[in-house]
């Protein structure tokens, strides 16, 4: 990641020099042209087109049609001044069935887009998964099979060979937790599966995955590229001091944190987690001899996607079985396997248009928490807002929500430094309005407004908030 020298002198809270300004966005999202050039289907294909998964029965198939588009998108972001850019690559575009050799042809649709990147002076970010797992190999069973993990370390080693000349920084996973316990616990991600058993076996395949692509990325990519891992870490915080609402924040601790630092950076599960889970799997069995070793290969950089913090507490005796207010649309399947008995609260009546807590404090507590227990540079991969913009009758998009929402976060990450946390960026989500996964097309995160009907883009005020605080390398 590479800053532009920033014009610190006119900012009230500038931060650190080589701080990096981005945006983020996924393939799935944005791309489309989902059958063209090779690519095959993944299971956000297959799940968007199967009826009632999506709302108002939207697909990715056009999405913002960016495969086309890229380098109006590439303009837009040299006009705001943005330092880096952080993409996924499509998994079915690049080893189509996710088997054997890599597509030419996909490789070359990112060789033009960060080429076209460098030429404007934006540094990019590949993230190698964001969902888009090939169809074929889930009709092999998907994550809860430990074979998909290989054939992740596989295709990462065939992008790191095709774009390693090209792409600094790499990042394995984007929200593993989702994958695992959205995509195969409550079955409001694709695939759609909901048994906790797999939901567990998917999340130790993911962990096995990020360690086997750390390796192939490493022995493919130049001695001075950087790795790194996108965790939604939740910060959980229990609803009273009560003991068993602590014991409530203990279990989701567990099964949305620990499960994946733990063998990422400490080499094990912890004994609490594999008690909590084992009426569902069998641990001995699924995590085979020198797993934990190759999890925890070392990395440079570890990302954190913030939202709003997870308030807990213990369910009462009648509330069992129902919907949880967790964020997710867990519905009536749990995505938080061995953690029965725990109520999710809002933190507050400050929402977002996803019906989302606005709570800044949550991200600031979450990266010195990492940057304490981890000791890694830190970088916020993620971390933006929906809302219901307005369109002028002159065309502007005005988005007072969303900046003052940005400004927040900003703040709390300049008290995130302040007090200690070495964080290195800033990647808002999301550059464009996009294909927003289970919901549709009905929610936007961009700070570029995307008509849907005609796919022009128009920056909303937002967007002209936060190329100024790029300008001035703070908030003014």
């Amino acid at each position: 990641m590479t800053a532009a020298p920033p014009d610190v002198g006119s900012a009230r809270r500038a931060f650190p020099p080589g701080f990096v300004w981005g945006t983020a966005t996924a393939a799935y999202q944005i791309e489309g042209a989902v059958a063209e050039d090779g690519r095959t289907p993944s299971i956000w294909d297959t799940f968007s087109h199967t009826p009632g998964r999506v709302d108002g029965g939207h697909t990715g198939d056009i999405a913002v049609d960016h495969y086309h588009r890229f380098r109006e998108d590439v303009r837009t972001m040299a006009e705001l001044g943005l330092a880096s850019y952080r993409f996924s690559l499509s998994w079915p575009r690049i080893r189509p069935g996710g088997r054997g050799p890599a597509s030419r042809r996909g490789l070359d649709f990112y060789r033009r887009l960060t080429d076209d990147l460098l030429a404007h002076g934006i540094t990019p970010v590949a993230t190698l998964y964001h969902w888009d797992l090939p169809q074929d190999l889930e009709a092999a069973g998907g994550w809860p099979e430990r074979e998909t993990a290989y054939r992740f370390a596989e295709y990462a080693a065939l992008a790191a060979e095709a774009l390693g000349d090209r792409v600094p920084t790499w990042i394995t996973l984007n929200e593993p937790w989702c994958s695992a316990f959205l995509g195969y616990g409550s079955g409001v991600h694709a695939p759609g599966r909901t048994d906790p058993g797999d939901a567990l076996r998917a999340a130790h395949h993911l962990n096995l995955g990020h360690g086997l692509a750390v390796g192939a990325l490493r022995a493919a990519l130049p001695a001075s590229a950087k790795v790194a891992v996108s965790l939604n870490l939740h910060v959980v915080r229990p609803l009273n001091d009560r003991p068993e609402d602590l014991e409530a924040a203990r279990r989701i601790d567990a099964v949305g944190n620990r499960i994946w630092t733990g063998p990422m950076f400490g080499g094990r599960y912890d004994e609490d987690l594999l008690k909590d889970t084992a009426h569902l799997v069998d641990w001995d069995e699924l995590v085979h001899e020198g797993d934990l070793t190759e999890i925890s290969r070392p990395i440079d950089l570890l990302g954190l996607n913030y939202y709003n913090p997870t308030v807990v507490s213990a369910a009462p005796a009648d509330a069992e079985g129902r919907p949880r207010e967790d964020g997710h649309g867990a519905g009536a399947f749990s995505p938080w396997p061995g953690a029965d008995g725990v109520a999710f609260h809002r933190a507050n009546d400050d929402l977002t248009a996803m019906g989302w807590p606005i709570d800044p404090t949550g991200l600031s507590d979450a990266l010195l928490d990492m940057h304490r227990r981890f000791g890694l540079p830190l970088i916020v991969t993620e971390n933006g807002a929906a809302f219901q913009d307005t369109v002028s009758a002159d065309g502007t998009v005005h988005d007072p929500e969303r900046t003052a929402y940005l400004r927040r976060h900003l703040d709390a990450v300049a008290d995130a430094i302040e007090a200690g946390a070495d964080v290195r960026g800033y990647f808002l989500w999301s550059l464009l309005d996009n294909f927003e996964w289970a919901y549709g097309y009905d929610k936007r995160f961009g700070i570029v407004r995307v008509d849907y009907d005609t796919l022009e883009r128009t920056p909303k005020s937002s967007a002209r908030w936060y190329s100024e605080v790029i300008r001035r390398g703070g908030l003014d």
